[in-house]
Formats: structure tokens, sequence, C-alpha cells
């Protein structure tokens, strides 16, 4: 494994990228969105940081510059510089003010200054604002500039085993949170009480940010912030969240009831879980993710439910957790060996998700802290 600054292993999958570079005939790469900063930088900013990568036309941006034949640069605005001296492993800064400089003004003062300005270059196209595009072309009129998006989903497909460990630790860190807090929930307690102290155990625990879903199923607004809805003895508890490990997130959906389930609850239940174990055993290499859509949708119409969600899982990787392939209708992404991906056909409030590793066989469940083939009953 190659080791950059202060020794830091780079765990990106640096090879892939260069052939990826190589077949497109690129001189070098310039990224500016999260999953592809995070995954080029090794760092994962917190806080007001963060939301500088993900506003595109943000003056206190960063940047990193991938040369295929020289050390990368990491283009940095000069609040962004601690963070970076600690954990990226790129050895090269160059730091700028937002307030008094353009990002992409200093971006391609880089790019010139390692004898790109005549070359092929790829952007992340979809993260790069069209005034700043527009900027670096008038910079560097000599330049070739190419979308490199799909580049880099695909580079970041097939994850390093030092990537796989972090979503191991992600995924045992979010379960011992679901451990922790499940068993608290009260009747006539609210929605972001609980939640509250979901995020709260994932902090605590060594997650740098956490965000989730955790819902009463009597709630039908969903995705829309935990609430001041109370939960109710015998309500089904819709969980999905993520808790991020060097940018790299654990995530899973737990579903719980408050008190013994109803006969019909468990028999739910377990037909949903059936189901979704038969998915899980089908994540297998050449299989394409559409062909995935469709087993689930066949199956719970066997058993007389209708799915109308538009996905039954996606890739994961850093910084934001819903990649590609995503698992859709007609999607013609095929599972490869080394990907990660999170399983999890939901209908109505029954939701279990759980990341997997394809193999070269079976998967392997990396999520198995947590039992799922019951629901998880609170004494409440």
């Amino acid at each position: 494994m190659p080791r950059g600054r202060g020794g830091r292993p780079v765990i990106a999958n640096v090879d892939r990228l260069h052939r990826l570079m190589d077949a497109a005939g690129l001189a070098a790469i310039v990224v500016r969105g999260g999953q592809n900063v995070t995954y080029l930088s090794g760092v994962a900013f917190h806080g007001t940081l963060a939301r500088h990568l993900d506003l595109a036309a943000s003056s206190r941006g960063v940047v990193v510059i991938w040369p295929r034949y020289a050390p990368p640069v990491f283009v940095l605005e000069m609040t962004a510089v601690g963070a970076a001296e600690r954990d990226s492993w790129i050895e090269q800064f160059d730091v700028f003010s937002g307030y008094a400089e353009s990002l992409f003004n200093r971006v391609a003062g880089v790019l010139s200054d390692l004898g790109l300005a005549k070359s092929p270059v790829g952007f992340d196209k979809n993260f790069v604002g069209a005034g700043f595009w527009e900027d670096v072309a008038k910079r560097l009129p000599g330049m070739t500039m190419l979308d490199c998006s799909d580049l880099m989903d695909d580079a970041r497909r097939i994850k390093t085993k030092a990537e796989i460990d972090l979503f191991r630790n992600g995924a045992a860190l979010l379960d011992r949170a679901f451990g922790e807090v499940l068993p608290t929930i009260r009747v006539g307690e609210q929605e972001r009480q609980v939640h509250g102290r979901l995020i709260g155990s994932c902090l605590a625990r060594g997650a740098e940010f956490a965000h989730g879903i955790l819902n009463s199923h009597r709630n039908p607004v969903i995705y829309c912030g935990e609430s001041a809805f109370p939960f109710a003895h015998g309500d089904i508890v819709r969980t999905d969240y993520l808790a991020y490990v060097a940018g790299y997130p654990g995530h899973q959906s737990r579903n719980a009831v408050i008190g013994k389930p109803s006969a019909q609850q468990a028999a739910d239940y377990a037909k949903y879980h059936a189901i979704y174990m038969a998915a899980a055993a089908r994540l297998r290499p050449g299989v394409a993710v559409g062909e995935l859509y469709d087993f689930v949708v066949k199956q719970f119409a066997q058993i007389g439910w209708t799915y109308e969600a538009g996905l039954i899982g996606h890739s994961v990787g850093p910084w934001w957790h819903q990649q590609e392939p995503i698992f859709c209708r007609d999607g013609q992404q095929v599972l490869e060996p080394g990907m990660v991906v999170a399983l999890e056909p939901y209908l109505a409030h029954w939701h279990c998700q759980d990341l997997f590793l394809i193999t070269d066989d079976k998967p392997e469940l990396l999520s198995p802290a947590f039992e799922t083939r019951e629901m998880f009953v609170i004494e409440g």
C-alpha cells in the first residue's frame, strides 16, 4: 500500500484509477465533489468545512489535482489546512484565501505550473459550478477539459482492503449505537428525542458525523426531520442511519417494536425478512442490479404486496453513501468482486438494510452484529 504525508497509507484504489485515466487519455484529473475529494485525499471534512464541498459555487471549496505522472496537489482554502495536515496523505498543499482569490483561479495556476495547460484534463463536472468551469476554460484555453464524473464513479466502485475495513468499523459502531439506544425508547417519547440519543451515541463512539431517520410507522412523513410525533405501544420503529468513520459509513436499517408484536406484525415481518434474505443470497458477481430489482418486485407480488420504491439498494462509498450503481429497474451494471453494497428493499415501514461485500462466491455480511431475523422488541 503506498504511503504519503506522515507515512499515512493511501487507501484509494490508485492502480484502478490510473488504468482508467490511461484508457481515457487523461494527463490529470481535478476533483471538487465530496465523494472524490475524500476518496483521493483521505480527509473527511466536518461541519462548516463540509458544506463548502457540497456547495458548487463556494468560494471556500477545496480541490484535489491528481496528475498521472506527478505527485498530487491539494488546493486548500486556508481554513481547511488544519484538517488536511492532520488527516491527508497528500504531501503538497497549495493554500489560498477564499475571500481574496477565486478557487479555480488558484487551480488554473497550479495546472499551469504542472505543465498541464495544453493537456487533456478530467474534471468531476457534476460538482464544478458552471461559473468555475467557464472561468478555467478562459484562463487555460489550450487545455482540453473533459468530464471525469463517470470515471471517478468507476474508480471508487472496487474497494481496497483498507476501505473494506473502514466499512466494517462504521457498521460495528452503528450497530452498537442501535443496541444502546433502541431499548431506551418509551411510550410518549418524541421521535426527535430518540434520534438525538442515537446520533449522540454514534458521535460518542467515534463517528465524525452521522445522519438518518427514525420514525413511528404511524407517522406518514419521513425524510423530513425527526419530529415531535410521540411513540405509542405497538409502534413499529423504522430506522435508516449512517455513521461515518474516516469518511466511510456504516449504513444499516433496523426495525423494532414497542412491546410484544401482534401476530400480524410478526407474520408480516417474517414475510418481509424472507424476501430480504432471498435478495441478499443473489448478491453474486455477474448479476445485473436491474435483475435484483425485478426479483424483489416479483417476490413481493407473490405475497400480495406491491413494491413501489425506486430502488432496492446501492453501492456505498466515502462522503455520501448512495453511490453508483443504484439497484433500480432496468439497471445494467453488474456486480463485481470487491464492491461494497447496501441492500435495502423497503416496503412501507418494513426496512432492513446491511452492508455486503461482493466476493467471488457468496456475499460477505459486513454488518453482522445486530440480529434481524426477528424484530427487536422494546420492553417499553
